[in-house]
């Protein structure tokens, strides 16, 4: 993300999941965010491209989390100036992890993270693949032990881990 970052030409970096859609108006939206609003960072609600009911739940306490904490995850398409990107560092060259890194360094800075009302739909298949509940209680308990201070190099043989045993 960061070599990508370093080549962009804009003055706005989105950093999109490849399962991830934003909606049409997007980019405008972005604009506007950052241009009228003066925010220099922001990101997206969550929303799958499944209806089953389990993944409103998950909606729901993601945007919860998100407005609480103001810690967007990646996959809510985060955008950002790319001057600030730069003065803060950048995202930490960690295995994994590195988008709350890079909020919680956001938040510490003072800096204030706009949410947006539009939402992003992001792909539900690995999500069915490895069992919804599995995923949804995987994310949130490395979510927790990385703000907790453990390293994303021992998070990342448990989320190999994890993963190995959802998908069996």
């Amino acid at each position: 993300m960061n070599a990508g970052a370093n080549i962009a030409d804009g003055k706005i970096l989105i950093f999109l999941h490849a399962d991830t859609k934003m909606p049409s108006d997007a980019l405008k939206h972005i604009f506007n965010v950052i241009q009228k609003e003066q925010y220099k960072v922001g990101a997206f609600k969550l929303r799958f491209d499944s209806q089953r009911k389990i993944y409103r739940f998950i909606e729901f306490f993601a945007s919860l989390r998100c407005r609480l904490t103001l810690t967007p995850y990646g996959d809510q398409a985060i955008f950002i100036t790319k001057s600030y990107f730069q003065q803060i560092g950048k995202f930490s060259e960690i295995p994994i992890m590195e988008d709350i890194d890079l909020m919680l360094r956001i938040k510490k800075g003072g800096e204030k993270v706009y949410i947006s009302n539009k939402y992003v739909k992001t792909s539900s298949r690995r999500w069915e693949k490895e069992g919804v509940g599995y995923c949804a209680i995987r994310s949130s308990i490395l979510a927790l032990l990385f703000r907790l201070g453990v390293s994303p190099y021992r998070l990342l043989k448990y989320y190999r881990v994890f993963r190995n045993l959802g998908a069996a």
